[in-house]
């Protein structure tokens, strides 16, 4: 084995060792946190030594760059779950649909309208997360607070979106519990029990509060 293929299975075996920390700290079964490894811009080289680890939970930040790697990496490796945790854009809908698991970026109507047809179209139920802008930050994508019971309400109603949580990325100058406890307040109001939330620097306190998915990169694969 390489230096390059050892580094990943390294990262991946100290963040697993990381998590069980955290959710022995908060009390929780290990089992209760998906760790979702986030394969953005690393090719299948890089990703192959990560699966052989046992890893099969995988976060990609665009459509198009998954495309291109994914489907020989899922044919060659049963059991792979692809999380599409980046932005989407509504022409993008029918894609992402079709290849990944579950989407952590829904935030706008056109969005939800483009997703509803797809999921009816092709028959395929992805697990979809509403992204919270809970920094109200204007250049980051995401429902603010305010507008968040309103927002989910509309896709259940609406839309006739199955939502399966929430997701939220902090301000990177602020400290991100309170962020991580507000989705958290947001979610229980309205019945939603899964948490994307926590990346590579944080992900220990979004499990003491609540995280279900923890979207880590850098801890595993290293810098890009």
């Amino acid at each position: 084995m390489t230096t390059a293929e050892a580094a990943p299975i390294k990262g991946l075996a100290s963040v697993e060792a990381a998590i069980v920390r955290a959710c022995r700290d908060a009390r929780r079964d290990r089992s209760s946190v998906t760790l979702v490894a986030v394969s953005k811009t690393f090719d299948a080289e890089a990703i192959t030594p990560v699966i052989a680890a046992g890893q099969r939970v995988f976060g990609e930040n665009r459509v198009q760059e998954a495309q291109r790697k994914w489907p020989e990496l899922i044919a060659a490796h049963p059991g792979i779950v692809l999380h599409l945790i980046g932005p989407l854009q509504s022409n993008k809908a029918k894609d992402a649909v079709a290849l990944f698991d579950a989407i952590h970026s829904v935030d706008r109507v056109s969005l939800c309208e483009a997703l509803a047809k797809e999921i009816d179209r092709q028959n395929r139920r992805p697990a979809l997360f509403v992204q919270i802008n809970t920094g109200e930050e204007p250049q980051k994508a995401g429902v603010v607070p305010a507008d968040a019971d309103d927002f989910i309400a509309r896709c259940r109603d609406t839309y006739g979106l199955t939502i399966s949580g929430l997701m939220c990325i902090p301000p990177v100058d602020e400290a991100p519990a309170p962020h991580f406890a507000l989705t958290a307040k947001i979610a229980r109001r309205n019945g939603l029990e899964q948490l994307s939330m926590g990346m590579s620097a944080d992900f220990a306190v979004a499990i003491a509060l609540g995280a279900t998915h923890v979207r880590v990169g850098s801890a595993i694969f290293g810098t890009r």
